[in-house]
């Protein structure tokens, strides 16, 4: 039963921040890459911010660079995304990945929407 579960998805006002977060289920996520995409309706799934097991590398794509920021804590099995100066162009559903070799799992996604 291996499971990601993302949460902390809303509605935000633009220039506004939000906090996700995903909790693994069934596995210790210590020895994988971490990430976070998001997909727009319409559009392709785009890698957001991703990190290496030990956290000790982060990169992020060149639109949220300086705005969000990625964490993760092994020990709690946890990743987080902290999303400041919102915009609406980040209006999507944001997914929890997890990647190690040629293993990888999703979480289900949940949904950011940045309206005014």
């Amino acid at each position: 039963q291996v499971q990601l579960v993302e949460s902390g998805g809303g509605l935000v006002q633009p220039g506004g921040s939000l906090r996700l977060s995903c909790a693994a289920f069934g596995f210790t996520f210590s020895g994988y890459a971490m990430s976070w995409y998001r997909q727009a309706p319409g559009k392709e799934r785009e890698l957001v911010a991703t990190t290496i097991s030990t956290g000790g590398s982060t990169k992020y794509g060149d639109s949220v660079k300086g705005r969000f920021t990625m964490s993760r804590d092994n020990a709690k099995n946890m990743v987080y995304l902290q999303m400041n100066s919102l915009k609406p162009e980040d209006t999507a559903v944001y997914y929890c990945n997890a990647k190690r070799s040629t293993r990888g799992y999703w979480g289900q996604g949940t949904q950011v929407a940045v309206s005014s």
